[in-house]
């Protein structure tokens, strides 16, 4: 395995809740009332759709409100990743990511460790640079039970829900998390900060026709028959954390078109980041380290902040 290269789970498409649209020779993102599921490939038009998103269409009458999904990993923070990442606006590069504990970043000399005092206490995240990051990978359909497909957020509703509900389902189905047929879902609400627009974010359910007994009673069988006939899932959940762990930033240069458009849309020319920049080494002081974890830090924001990127919130 090659040093420094994070191996993230093979990707065979895009999941969304917001589209790009050109306005004045600018490409913007829109708010969506819907999921869209795109290939990964990109025309001149924007992201081609993948045939799964044509079927589910069809299917609920023009907009796809949920899709039926599995997940890959027993471990809820293989299949979700949540970070606080400070990108490079222009580039799409990663160039510090952090858990509110511990962060890595991009110096001159090098990828360094340092305390991670959250964007609100980081004087390198002034701006609306750095933000909560979330990757979800999930199943959709039989035909490939290693690809998925990855739904990319910054939204705090999102990331606060699919966090929470994979611990749960991992807690109640006793550690068989990855044999669940469950569902992807839109919700929608509204807030005094969204002045009573509603607003979308991302959630996953048990699937509507089935009741929470009857999916678990299916997650113990397809446990069962897996074992019987050899699919060791620990030793896929170990392989896939060696791989996650095994590189700096998650994201590379193929991932950094799709960040600037669904997160950093350039509306102005007034953009000054280089392309290849870095971060200067930052001075700490005693007690920067906040122990506080991501999740709790995400829980105190949301009742301040609903306002929801378009593509992820």
């Amino acid at each position: 395995m090659l040093k420094g290269l994070t191996i993230t789970p093979p990707i065979l498409g895009r999941i969304s809740i917001g589209k790009i649209v050109e306005k004045n020779g600018k490409r913007l993102p829109e708010k969506d009332d819907q999921f869209t599921i795109t290939s990964q490939i990109q025309s001149r038009e924007g992201w081609l759709p993948h045939p799964y998103d044509e079927g589910l269409r069809k299917a609920q009458g023009g907009k796809i409100r949920s899709i039926p999904i599995r997940l890959m990993f027993n471990e809820p923070d293989l299949n979700f990743r949540a970070e606080y990442t400070l990108f490079d606006r222009n580039s799409g590069r990663p160039l510090c990511v952090g858990n509110g504990e511990t962060c890595r970043r991009r110096t001159e000399e090098e990828v360094a460790s340092f305390p991670c005092p959250s964007p609100d206490g980081c004087a390198l995240a002034k701006g609306g640079a750095c933000k909560p990051y979330g990757r979800l990978n999930v199943v959709i359909g039989d035909d490939d039970p290693l690809g998925s497909f990855i739904f990319r957020t910054t939204g705090f509703n999102s990331i606060r829900t699919l966090a929470a509900r994979l611990h749960y389902f991992k807690a109640i189905s006793g550690n068989r998390l990855s044999c669940l047929p469950l569902e992807l879902r839109l919700r929608g609400k509204s807030t005094l900060q969204s002045y009573g627009t509603p607003i979308y974010y991302v959630d996953i359910t048990v699937r509507s026709d089935l009741s929470i007994e009857e999916t678990l009673a299916q997650a113990r069988r397809i446990d069962a028959e897996r074992q019987e006939s050899g699919f060791d899932q620990d030793a896929l959940d170990h392989a896939a954390r060696l791989g996650l762990n095994n590189g700096a930033f998650e994201d590379g240069e193929d991932d950094s078109g799709a960040v600037i458009e669904e997160f950093f849309p350039v509306e102005d020319g007034n953009e000054t980041t280089e392309k290849n920049a870095t971060l200067p080494v930052p001075k700490m002081t005693a007690g920067a380290s906040n122990q506080t974890s991501l999740v709790s830090k995400l829980e105190a924001k949301a009742k301040m902040l609903s306002d929801e990127v378009c593509s992820g919130s």
